[in-house]
């Protein structure tokens, strides 16, 4: 379990960036596996989640969490009978008290968003595709929309796959300058054909960009640490079916 120095300081407010440890699954999976959509069996995930859900303080069926399809698509809880499970999207947003909205991730970025003055939650789902075409600027723009002032914002990025472990190809690159040109400080260069993508800064300059100066980061690397945390790419590298899902998690009481 790791927390933001910057979250914590909000007596209302309770957050985590799960690790994998402490759960009830097996195998490749051990042992806090949160994601559903893996083929790990269903019955440990569900325990699994509800052990999150006792930690974190939220009931059961008020952990939610989303049907990730690395779009740039916000969810909004506007009132409780809003709040459905499993619906399709990189990010929620809620002003609702006592429900733990969440993000799976095996190397992609969870970032935590409160505004302590308006009362407002948000989580994102930050892979390079999400990232690239908007999924962080549509959650600001939920936040804008709810009367947030961008300058009261606090943002904690978690753990994610550090970039000297992030290899991409030339087409991948291609992308990003083709949306900014700036967007090569992001880059290492390995060869004419491969490259290292620094998606972490990519996103912290981001949300510098949107106006937000209170951020926070877990620094830690999701494909090296594989006691405490899942990895795709670590996983693809070991000959893996399948891979975990760490979980995390923010709630206002």
């Amino acid at each position: 379990m790791f927390f933001s120095k910057k979250l914590k300081k909000f007596e209302n407010l309770k957050h985590c960036f799960f690790s994998r440890k402490n759960g009830f699954s097996k195998g490749n999976y051990a042992s806090l596996n949160c994601g559903i959509g893996s083929d790990d069996k269903k019955k440990n995930v569900l325990k699994n989640l509800n052990l999150v859900s006792q930690k974190i303080g939220c009931k059961e069926k008020l952990l939610i969490t989303l049907n990730q399809t690395h779009s740039n698509k916000v969810v909004y809880f506007k009132n409780e009978s809003s709040i459905k499970n499993k619906l399709s999207g990189d990010a929620i947003v809620t002003k609702i008290k006592n429900v733990g909205i969440s993000i799976l991730a095996a190397d992609c970025v969870p970032i935590l968003l409160y505004d302590p003055q308006k009362k407002i939650i948000g989580c994102i789902h930050s892979g390079w595709a999400g990232a690239l075409n908007g999924v962080i600027e549509n959650t600001i723009n939920k936040f804008l929309e709810l009367n947030s002032n961008i300058r009261n914002l606090v943002a904690a990025i978690g753990p994610c796959i550090n970039y000297y472990h992030y290899e991409v190809g030339h087409d991948f690159y291609k992308k990003f300058l083709a949306q900014n040109k700036n967007n090569r400080k992001f880059f290492t260069i390995l060869n004419n054909k491969k490259y290292l993508f620094n998606i972490r800064n990519y996103i912290n300059v981001k949300l510098i960009g949107l106006g937000i100066g209170n951020i926070d980061h877990i620094n830690m690397d999701t494909f090296s640490d594989k006691k405490n945390f899942f990895s795709y790419r670590r996983s693809k590298r070991d000959n893996e079916n399948d891979y975990g899902r760490c979980i995390s998690v923010i709630i206002m009481t």
